[in-house]
């Protein structure tokens, strides 16, 4: 725990410095940075290693080494020394293993080079730049063996796209290390099974805006769908408000019953009613000082309408069975899955209440619209459970990945979650069984945008070819395209480059 609590700081140290240095430092910073992260981890050598354009070769921007302990060469080719490992990592596998003996059969040459090295126990993990996997971080192990934490593998894959963002995002590197800070505070800030997960415009545009609000005291208005996130976005807007020591009270406005809200919300005198026997704060009062987060707001009666929009105005009410006004400052977070304007002209909802509420919006999309963040929700819950049954399971047939990128989701990721719960508890070995609700989730039909047309056709020509890009049979020749130029439309696209094998790792 204590060596996770370092790498922790280390993390966000690390953050803090990159976006405050000038990007003429930033190549020296990151040099310095990975020295204290070979201290910090203990590790014996460790390096941010960039593969080149054709990606054959890997070449080491920043490595280490401990006192004793020897040096990686600076470029080698992968397919000539650590084929096996090559492949993984393209494919966007992570690599490990805490001995030589671990290794599969078909790593032979990986085993007989890493053993060259001395290595003992290794770990690399796949960086993205784009839509494809540009950069590795790697740690050796040579005078003992290691086995590294999930826990650990997520903050070294965080040190790694900080490093690769400072280094090829030009002016927009401040910004994307910004929005990794907004996700790793949100990852520290709840519990481990319940974060931000995902790296897709769509969810980058809400973290922006998470960013941007987080620090006013403006009230917010979350709406997006069932299932959506939308009380993780809640949470991620108060550990990085001015508020953050102070607890958000939430309140679910549909669970509680419709004769004790007033009271739960505003609180009661004694006697206020039969039953009360006992004086009790409201939630408005204990949230004195902090953040209330409003779930359901939709559901709240016309009458509560009224008298929360009292409180957003004046900041004041008084509890049920009493005359005396209480005053308090409270910062008011909202959440919704229907849409407000539509209830305002229905006559169910106030129309002040609403833009009262509505200051600040921040949609939270659907999981259909962010499907390639479906891959790194999957293996978060597969880890979730692994950790729960005991279970082991280590990959996903590539045909039920794509299925669950397809899929609808109607109940968005909560429902995504389940389907992975029952796929682990019925699961009997290292591979994940899938099987998605009736119906399959078919989309409504609408009209696709060019680049969702683009991209359907491209990655449908590289599944036919095995995810192969150059040669004779390769999409770049199929699609009548140089293969630089693909590479450049799948990165564009979002696409990621793989090996074709059938199986997918984490």
């Amino acid at each position: 725990m204590q060596e996770l609590l370092e790498m922790e700081r280390f993390v966000s140290n690390s953050m803090a410095r990159i976006i405050t240095v000038s990007a003429d430092l930033v190549a020296r910073e990151i040099a310095v940075l990975m020295g204290q992260m070979l201290a910090t981890c203990g590790f014996d050598r460790c390096g941010l290693m960039m593969l080149t354009q054709d990606k054959t070769e890997a070449r080491a921007s920043h490595a280490c080494h401990g006192e004793g302990i020897a040096a990686v060469p600076d470029t080698y080719t992968l397919r000539d020394l650590f084929p096996w490992t090559g492949e993984n990592l393209l494919y966007g596998n992570i690599v490990t293993f805490s001995s030589l003996a671990e290794l599969p059969p078909q790593a032979e040459t990986d085993r007989r080079n890493y053993a060259a090295l001395g290595v003992q126990s290794y770990l690399a993990i796949p960086i993205y730049a784009g839509g494809s996997v540009e950069f590795f971080i790697d740690a050796h192990q040579v005078h003992a063996r290691r086995i590294w934490s999930k826990e650990s593998i997520s903050l070294l894959r965080l040190f790694g796209e900080v490093c690769a963002n400072a280094m090829v995002g030009g002016q927009t590197r401040n910004e994307e290390v910004r929005l990794q800070f907004v996700r790793f505070v949100s990852d520290l800030s709840v519990n481990h099974n319940e974060q931000i997960i995902g790296q897709s415009a769509a969810l980058d545009k809400v973290l922006r805006l998470v960013e941007q609000v987080a620090a006013t005291d403006s009230t917010v208005l979350i709406c997006g769908e069932t299932g959506t996130g939308k009380e993780l976005v809640a949470r991620a807007i108060q550990e990085l408000s001015l508020r953050r020591n102070k607890p958000m009270v939430k309140v679910n406005c549909a669970s509680l019953p419709a004769a004790l809200v007033e009271s739960e919300l505003f609180g009661r005198e004694k006697g206020a009613y039969t039953g009360a026997l006992t004086r009790q704060a409201g939630r408005f009062e204990v949230a004195d000082g902090a953040t209330i987060f409003l779930d359901e707001i939709s559901e709240m009666s016309p009458e509560l309408q009224a008298k929360l929009l009292r409180v957003l105005q004046e900041g004041q009410f008084e509890r049920l069975g009493s005359t005396k006004t209480i005053h308090v400052d409270v910062r008011v977070i909202a959440a919704t899955n229907r849409n407000l304007a539509d209830e305002v002209k229905k006559g169910t909802f106030r129309e002040d209440l609403y833009y009262r509420l509505n200051v600040f919006q921040i949609v939270v999309p659907p999981l259909r619209e962010r499907a390639e963040d479906i891959p790194l929700l999957a293996w978060a819950f597969v880890n979730e459970f692994n950790e729960k049954m005991g279970k082991k399971i280590n990959r996903i047939a590539k045909s039920d990945m794509i299925a669950l990128q397809n899929y609808h989701w109607p109940g968005n990721v909560r429902e995504l979650r389940n389907v992975i719960e029952y796929g682990v508890i019925v699961s009997t070995g290292n591979g994940l069984h899938v099987r998605l609700p009736e119906g399959s989730g078919e989309k409504p039909a609408r009209p696709l945008l060019m680049d969702e047309v683009e991209r359907q056709h491209i990655t449908r020509v590289l599944q036919r070819t095995g995810w192969r890009i150059k040669g004779e049979n390769g999409a770049a020749r199929i699609l009548g395209m140089n293969p630089s130029t693909l590479y450049s439309r799948m990165q564009k696209l979002g696409i990621a480059v793989r090996n074709g094998q059938d199986e997918i790792s984490p």
